[in-house]
């Protein structure tokens, strides 16, 4: 814990303009980004006597180890340059508002040649039109299959597209009137671009003149005794009236807006909004966030613009912001909304009417989202100093373990090793910092030397780590041989939620580093042996001030380094609630780790053992031939036909055939029977009953034996 004066800048060195500061810990990690209208004035309040700062913010000042700022032109770029570096620093002390989702939206893309309808989550895309925000997917769902009656838009897939125009054949929906089937060429491109085109018109709140021209249609139709069509009219207008009635009339004007309300305690806020577009509430979303510091409710509206706007531009950015209390002051944020909309955005807070009315409800949305989440937060504050306070006290440990890294091995019989690092910070995950690892030293199954490798590693690179910046050197003067650890990029293949950001290693202006940051305490999973290994692990580096445990799975018992008993906690423990979640995250994400490479194996064929053959090359020659069978069987000549495919690499192609033994006959389980025509288009399986595909070599599994 740093004492404040101990960094605390001259105030004749701070400049008396606007700005923006970051404190940074001891591990140049930057916790905390601000902005003021005067720097001087603002700094000047950290550094004033503990005893009267909020309790949040004197663990902050404690926390950090210096601080540092940039001077700006005027409050606007202030503001801007705040939310850039919140968004790139992630600061642990800085207003977050945690949102369990991401919020769908109804989409259309404009940016095809014939526009898709479907729901959308995640960044927005140039050249998509999006409506919404919406709470749940399937309010979008049954607002569009009502629409798709009268705006019988394309719905589906890129692939599901291509099959039909292939097949000539169009989906269910184009034969039961929900789809224009442009697949099939029953409406031209120009015509299904124009239907698209109403179908945002109406998304948009332009609904009267299309009503009304569809009335006199249908009176049209049945003047001219075209009932059948009139009747149809009438059912069009219905179901567009059914659909207008899920977004009734919350304010008379068609006025667009967004109405945004905070309900606030001394430790949490949370803040609703509502999105009136055409008069109708068209979406709804809501955050919650701890109160870092002491902060006004205009400071947590200003921050939940900036979290609301901070992507957006043009009309996404609505022409009137109202809000329960403005920002201090308020002329840079309304000029920051300007900016982002291209044109004048009001924001004030609403006195009187229907837009006080709704606000009112707005409000009320927000106290109960406060409510409940109070009520359902696994997380609290509380709870969690309170798990932290007691896994120090009986590790033994100074102070609370505010960073904790837990390691898990994961194999099936001894193949496919691997193991994971999660990291807890201040109880909570930080999934940016888990990190996955491929063993290396060895072939086999040895979880202890498998635990003693994984940990040798990561804590190799945080000595190299700390050499490379100066906070540590070598006795020896030695280079630290920086280790070869596989990282993962965001968003890996079959990963879903589990996949990671890339963490950038540029600490000197306070990005995040790769294994830089030392936890208090390393948790793994597993009981003496393995805490052994980990321990023995940290000695050979010379690391002798990070504490190491070990949780036992089978009777929830914790270990410690030489001892020959337990620590046993409580089973009511908030200590031993937050092990097991922590131990629990490892499992779960070493696991999902060795089941993405054990798939990725068994659907490796001979043909990925060539050398600069990707995979566009190899589908067109499994493609040209049928199989690789009549692929290894074909000449050097016959393979150069192939497109894309030289003499040079038609020959590389054929030896390494050549040298790859042939796949395993295929053998039909219920039988027995042989199948000596085996097609290896789909390389390195054999048949399963019935002739099913199953993995060459795939061990017989039995339950239990995946760790």
């Amino acid at each position: 814990m740093a004492d404040p004066s101990s960094y605390r800048p001259k105030p004749g060195d701070i400049p008396d303009s606007p700005g923006v500061y970051r404190f940074r810990d001891e591990h140049r990690r930057v916790i905390y980004v601000g902005k003021a209208k005067s720097l001087r004035q603002r700094l000047a309040n950290y550094f004033q006597d503990l005893a009267n700062l909020h309790p949040r913010t004197r663990t902050m000042v404690t926390t950090a180890a210096s601080v540092e700022w940039t001077v700006v032109s005027t409050e606007v770029e202030a503001l801007q340059l705040e939310y850039s570096w919140i968004k790139e620093y992630d600061p642990r002390f800085n207003v977050k508002y945690r949102d369990d989702k991401s919020y769908p939206y109804l989409a259309v893309t404009m940016n095809e040649q014939f526009p898709r309808v479907q729901v959308m989550r995640g960044h927005k895309k140039k050249g998509v039109r999006y409506f919404g925000p919406y709470a749940h997917a399937w309010a979008i769902r049954d607002t569009v299959d009502l629409l798709l009656r009268v705006f019988p838009v394309r719905t589906c897939s890129a692939g599901v597209f291509k099959n039909a125009a292939r097949t000539g054949r169009p989906c269910l929906l184009g034969y039961i009137g929900k789809c224009s089937a442009p697949c099939v060429e029953r409406i031209s491109a120009e015509d299904h671009r124009e239907l698209a085109e109403e179908f945002c018109d109406f998304m948009a709140g332009r609904t009267g003149t299309y009503l009304r021209r569809l009335e006199q249609q249908m009176t049209q139709a049945a003047e001219e005794m075209e009932y059948e069509r009139a009747a149809r009219l009438r059912d069009d207008i219905g179901a567009l009236k059914k659909a207008m009635e899920k977004n009734a009339v919350v304010l008379a004007d068609a006025t667009d807006a967004d109405l945004v309300a905070v309900a606030e305690d001394e430790l949490e806020a949370a803040v609703q909004i509502f999105h009136v577009r055409g008069g109708r509430v068209r979406g709804q979303r809501g955050w919650v966030t701890d109160k870092v510091e002491e902060i006004t409710t205009g400071a947590l509206v200003e921050h939940a613009l900036q979290q609301l706007y901070g992507e957006e531009s043009g009309d996404a950015v609505p022409k009137e912001v109202l809000v329960p209390a403005l920002p201090d002051p308020v002329e840079p944020v309304q000029q920051w909304l300007t900016e982002r909309r291209g044109s004048g955005v009001s924001l004030r807070i609403p006195q009187r009417g229907d837009k006080k009315a709704l606000m009112e409800t707005v409000q009320r949305n927000a106290q109960q989202a406060l409510v409940l989440h109070k009520t359902k937060r696994a997380s609290d504050l509380t709870t969690r100093s309170r798990a932290l306070e007691e896994i120090a006290d009986a590790l033994g440990l100074d102070s609370a373990p505010l960073r904790i890294e837990c390691y898990d091995i994961s194999h099936l019989q001894g193949e496919d090793v691997v193991a994971s690092m999660v990291v807890f910070e201040d109880g909570l995950q930080r999934k940016s910092e888990y990190r996955r690892f491929q063993i290396k030293g060895f072939q086999g199954q040895d979880d202890v030397r498998s635990m003693h490798e994984v940990i040798t590693r990561r804590f190799r690179r945080y000595l190299a780590e700390k050499e490379r910046t100066g906070e540590w050197v070598d006795d020896d003067g030695e280079d630290v041989e920086e280790d070869g650890l596989r990282q993962d990029g965001h968003k890996d293949a079959g990963v879903g939620d589990d996949a990671l950001k890339e963490v950038g290693p540029k600490d000197e202006d306070g990005r995040p580093r790769k294994f830089a940051y030392p936890p208090q305490l390393v948790v793994v999973d597993g009981g003496q042996p393995q805490v052994a290994a980990a321990r023995r692990a940290l000695d050979e580096l010379g690391i002798d001030d990070i504490a190491v445990c070990g949780l036992a799975k089978r009777l929830e018992e914790v270990w410690l380094p030489g001892e020959d008993d337990p620590v046993v906690l409580p089973r009511t423990s908030e200590g031993l609630y937050l092990l097991q979640r922590v131990r629990d995250e490892a499992h779960r994400f070493a696991i999902t780790y060795q089941r993405t490479k054990r798939a990725k194996r068994f659907r490796a064929g001979p043909l990925d053992d060539v050398p600069g053959l990707g995979e566009t090359r190899k589908r067109a020659l499994i493609k040209h031939f049928g199989s690789v069978k009549k692929l290894r069987s074909a000449t050097i000549d016959q393979i150069c036909e192939v497109p894309g495919i030289g003499r040079k690499t038609a020959e590389t192609i054929a030896a390494a055939l050549a040298q790859a033994a042939p796949a395993a006959p295929a053998v039909n389980t219920a039988t027995g029977e042989i199948m000596e025509d085996v097609d290896e288009s789909v390389p390195g399986t054999t048949a399963g009953a019935a002739g099913e595909p199953v993995p060459a070599g795939a061990p017989q599994r039995r339950r239990g034996q995946e760790t």
